[in-house]
């Protein structure tokens, strides 16, 4: 008993540095963010006063905040799926291969590596700039189109620079899956008449259900918090086409009137939206892992 008590204290020594960091600068700031929600707090003056649930009625009448989620929602439903397909596509395709599995493992996770304000704004170049050069003298067509100033194509726009910088992270989560499969199994597949895509759908695939798992969850998490995409792609615009919920809460605390507690509210909403989402998707995914 002592033993293993003395173990227990060992790995909790070990992890105490991350533990603080991770109390001081995510636990405590949610908890307390939770409480300047019912406050009418700038986030500049000392002084506050307690509104208590005011800031979330008044929330129900925010058209702009609701259509903001709206946006958010039809952006991590895309994503979702643009994401993990094009992250499986790549993992498939590299784990095939005989040869140059590092160079295209480490090609295809680069963009992960870059922060995604700097990336959104290389992206603005191309599609401003790269794109209209190709279609005037190259002669094609179909990139002489507004990506940053048409709603419909900036939000393709979105969606293209964000699987691009999502993909390589989720392929090496998908590659690390389809190593753990058994080449056995594959292997009698084939002998057994299994074209390369029954291979795949019948034999490594269910064995990967807890990557995919993993990594649906990641992207639904990730997705629900977009902002520096959008931030330096459009800013939100044209108008408020493309703003996402956190857009909305960012302009709501540090633009205009500065309404911090207010702001902090709408966090909050967005948290349990989130939070419910998540916990119905590991519900349903789960169940689906153990029927498999």
């Amino acid at each position: 008993m002592t033993k293993k008590k003395n173990q227990n204290l060992s790995l909790l020594l070990f992890t105490a540095p991350a533990l603080i960091v991770y109390i001081i600068f995510k636990l405590f700031p949610a908890f307390s963010g939770i409480f300047y929600s019912m406050t009418d707090w700038n986030g500049l003056n000392k002084t506050y006063h307690f509104v208590g649930l005011t800031n979330f009625i008044e929330i129900f009448q925010d058209i702009n905040f609701w259509n903001s989620m709206i946006f958010t929602i039809k952006y991590v439903f895309v994503m979702v799926l643009a994401a993990n397909i094009v992250a499986l596509l790549l993992a498939v395709g590299i784990e095939s291969r005989k040869r140059g599995k590092g160079f295209f493992r480490t090609l295809f996770y680069m963009p992960n590596m870059i922060s995604m304000i700097i990336g959104g704004y290389m992206w603005t170049f191309i599609f401003t700039k790269v794109c209209y050069y190709m279609a005037d003298n190259w002669n094609i067509k179909f990139l002489d189109k507004s990506w940053i100033g048409d709603p419909k194509y900036s939000f393709i726009a979105i969606i293209i620079v964000s699987a691009w910088g999502m993909a390589g992270y989720l392929m090496i989560i998908y590659m690390a899956a389809l190593q753990g499969v058994p080449v056995y199994l594959i292997e009698a597949a084939g002998l057994d008449g299994a074209t390369g895509w029954q291979k795949f759908w019948r034999v490594s695939f269910p064995m990967i259900r807890h990557a995919v798992t993993i990594c649906v969850f990641w992207t639904l998490n990730s997705s629900f918090q977009v902002f520096d995409v959008i931030y330096s792609l459009t800013g939100g615009g044209p108008g408020r086409a493309t703003q996402s919920a956190a857009i909305n809460i960012y302009e709501e605390a540090f633009t205009g009137n500065i309404r911090f507690g207010y702001a902090t509210a709408k966090s909050t909403v967005l948290f349990i939206i989130v939070l419910l989402i998540t916990v119905i998707q590991l519900m349903l995914m789960k169940r689906r892992e153990q029927e498999l």
